[in-house]
């Protein structure tokens, strides 16, 4: 049977009493935790100061009297000021340290009732922060005129989730703030919308640099400012949201640009400069395009981040900035780190949380309602409604999510296709001329501009297997991978890939067949799903 152990203060006020049989008319909250039926108390770890041992040991023997069973360990902890919240804090985290618990042979339980509301504050956060492995016990005293009555008490579990009606808030919670970092768009692709859940619980746990990947125009900067609007929505940061396109920054002007200057550091230098860093105190900066910085610029960018101070150009002192870093890139750091491109100590510290967007053309079933989307942004831009004709719209979804449809600027050219047909469509509605004409646009376009290096085989094959594979067989896996990721499984992706030849042939495992053929190049089903 496992064993319970209770922790908690002597109560100099509560657990004093006349030193005669009267103190038994009282409710004493220490000896009371012996004196219950239904709770049974092995080991009782009591804290008091030193000018309150004789106490303690009064206490400690009245407990002894009511439950033999009970073995009180007291323990000295002494506060210079007992409502000093850091010194407090600061002496039961080194107390718990040295404290012999073992959660897997006995259950603990942090009386709460006792002690300055400091002390109680702190052992809420230690038990909370599991430094104290177990759950807090709350008594009082009962309302019965009997004063010899042990009371109530009460066990308050802090893993939430175990609370039906608070974790369905929470989930609730949760949600609400990914369908936020969404623009409130039903996203249906199903990894997008787990890397988006992904992204809520980091962004509303850490304040540590997040890398977001992916191709330009995947929306990074849009979900860099969604994740900043999020936390400041939860109190989290206070300060501005600061955009920077590093590819734009260049020499000396970039240095200027991101950590400023005093007047007369150089020529041009006509007036002190805050910079960018020091403009994103208490908020959020996002450099996009960060693999764009020069080796100096992310040598100072690495120590922001690390000490959250700088040296502005031409200052004798160091300037100081406390803002969360997210970063954006189109690049493959890790390859500029092997290219000397790019610095490994900042890789590594951006590396921890990293997303990867994908492009427009491995998410087409989320054109549909992205297209709504940039509706919706078009009416409040320009203050007029525009929809679609029914077939319209059929019809520009079919071309949208074809093959012919190579969205090589993802949902910029998105966007940009809507603001056209929105502003051609007669009468505010998009009709299948408009539609027509746009498609022909977009060929335009696009001729010339095929799809080679994203098209999504690097995320399944290494380098050297792309190397070994020719030009044509490389657009049929590219075609076959589609399909695979549309699928649900094996079967139905063979069916879909072997249709037209089935009839003619006297076995129909097209499972089979389409095993064999990703096995050539070393994949299976479930590496590309």
């Amino acid at each position: 049977m496992r064993s319970t152990t209770v922790i908690g203060f002597l109560g100099s006020t509560l657990d004093a009493s006349k030193f005669g049989p009267s103190r038994w008319m009282k409710w004493r909250p220490s000896v009371a935790l012996a004196m219950h039926d239904d709770l049974r108390v092995d080991r009782f770890v009591m804290m008091h100061g030193s000018g309150h041992s004789r106490l303690a040991e009064f206490v400690s023997e009245d407990i002894a009297s009511v439950s033999p069973e009970t073995t009180v360990e007291r323990h000295v902890v002494n506060f210079q000021d007992p409502w000093d919240f850091e010194e407090v804090y600061g002496k039961l985290l080194d107390f718990t340290r040295t404290l012999k618990i073992d959660p897997e042979a006995e259950d603990l339980l942090v009386h709460i009732t006792t002690g300055t509301h400091v002390a109680q504050i702190c052992l809420f956060l230690l038990t909370e922060a599991h430094y104290l492995p177990g759950r807090l016990l709350q008594t009082q005293p009962s309302r019965r005129a009997d004063g010899t009555a042990p009371g109530a008490w009460s066990v308050i579990d802090l893993d939430l989730s175990r609370y039906d009606s608070i974790a369905t808030r929470f989930a609730e919670d949760s949600r609400e703030s990914a369908s936020f970092l969404k623009s409130g768009i039903e996203t249906r692709n199903a990894a997008f919308n787990a890397m988006i859940e992904e992204i809520e619980q980091v962004a509303s746990r850490t304040r540590a640099p997040i890398l977001l990947m992916g191709p330009t125009g995947a929306g990074k900067s849009q979900l860099a400012r969604r994740i900043h609007d999020l936390k400041k929505v939860k109190r989290q940061v206070s300060g501005p949201f600061v955009e920077v396109n590093c590819a734009t920054l260049r020499g000396d002007s970039a240095m200027s640009a991101l950590f400023g200057h005093k007047k007369g550091a150089f020529t041009g230098a006509a007036a002190d400069r805050a910079g960018l860093l020091r403009s994103a105190d208490g908020g959020m900066l996002f450099l996009d395009e960060i693999g764009e910085l020069g080796l100096d610029e992310q040598a100072m960018i690495l120590r922001a981040i690390e000490d959250r101070r700088f040296l502005p150009i031409g200052a004798d002192s160091e300037a100081s900035s406390d803002f969360q870093l997210i970063a954006g890139t189109n690049r493959d750091l890790a390859r500029c780190v092997v290219d000397g491109t790019f610095r490994e100590d900042l890789f590594a510290r951006l590396n921890l949380w990293t997303f990867s967007l994908p492009g427009l053309v491995d998410r087409r079933e989320d054109i549909a309602p992205n297209l709504d989307y940039e509706l919706d942004r078009h009416a409040e831009r320009e203050g007029e409604r525009i929809s679609f004709n029914k077939e319209a719209r059929g019809r520009y979804l079919t071309f949208a999510m074809s093959q012919e449809a190579h969205w090589n600027g993802n949902f910029r050219d998105l966007a940009a296709s809507v603001t056209r047909m929105a502003t051609f469509a007669p009468k505010g509605r998009i009709d299948l001329v408009t539609v027509d004409n746009e498609i022909t646009r977009l060929g335009r376009l696009w001729s010339g501009k095929t799809r080679t290096k994203d098209d999504g085989l690097a995320t399944v094959l290494d380098a050297e297997r792309l190397a070994e594979i020719d030009p044509f067989d490389r657009v049929q896996l590219v075609y076959v991978m589609q399909i695979c990721r549309e699928s649900t499984s094996l079967s139905e992706a063979g069916r879909r890939l072997f249709s037209a030849s089935r009839a003619r042939r006297n076995t129909t495992n097209d499972a089979d067949r389409l095993r064999k053929y990703l096995a050539r190049f070393g994949l299976d089903f479930a590496i590309i799903q």
